[in-house]
């Protein structure tokens, strides 16, 4: 990490850090720099501007004016490809297209030096994508979990045969490398998983889904976690 990438990286620990702060020792372990070098790049950042403030003593440390105004967060030619890169490797996951537009958003706000310098290491990430459902299937299911409704789906099982349900989304998962919406199904009057790649066809409806623990869903694997 250079210079000016670590000055981008420091001012968005500060921000996360809230009005907390962050002790100068922490920040240097974090960045594998020494707390003499966190500091020189501390004054950097408030003398461009950045309303930062110090705490000095064994408890002291640095963070951001609450109510400064701030500038807008800079990303890295590496974050931004990160995200790129991230997006396109889960091109069938929940929201893609939502994580493509924001990865679009962001590239807008780079400079063109970092622009450039993001382009060209995008240049060198390839991705080989795997089957997706349609999009018009992902689009009914994300709207439905996003706005606590049912959803109507036609659904095959691994014979081909197809059944109708109404289905109270519950979670999104990748399971074995597979994507899989896993609700209370209002047919079988419990929770089920259905594989996206298997949904025929996905209508949302305007039936409120009633509150349900994710309790009910199981324990997940050791493995999988939320992705917030």
């Amino acid at each position: 990490m250079n210079r000016t990438e670590r000055l981008h990286a420091i001012t968005e620990s500060l921000r996360r850090a809230g009005r907390r702060g962050v002790t100068a020792e922490r920040l240097a372990q974090e960045y594998e720099v020494s707390t003499r070098t966190i500091k020189r790049d501390v004054a950097a950042l408030a003398r461009s501007g950045l309303p930062v403030w110090g705490q000095p003593g064994p408890t002291g440390g640095f963070g951001l004016a609450e109510t400064s105004s701030l500038p807008p967060i800079n990303f890295t030619a590496a974050q931004a490809v990160g995200l790129a890169a991230a997006v396109a490797a889960a091109g069938q996951a929940p929201f893609a297209d939502a994580g493509r537009a924001a990865v679009a958003k962001i590239k807008d706000v780079l400079d063109p030096a970092m622009r450039a310098r993001a382009d060209e290491l995008a240049s060198r990430v390839w991705v080989d994508h795997a089957a997706a459902p349609p999009r018009r299937i992902r689009a009914a299911v994300e709207q439905a979990l996003a706005d606590r409704v049912t959803v109507n789906l036609a659904y095959h099982n691994a014979a081909g045969v197809v059944s109708r349900r109404e289905v109270e989304p519950q979670i999104l998962a990748l399971a074995r490398g597979e994507w899989y919406l896993v609700g209370w199904c209002r047919l079988r009057q419990g929770i089920r998983w259905f594989r996206l790649t298997r949904i025929a066809a996905a209508t949302v409806t305007t039936h409120s889904c009633p509150e349900r623990p994710l309790s009910e869903i199981g324990p997940p694997p050791e493995s999988a976690r939320p992705v917030g």
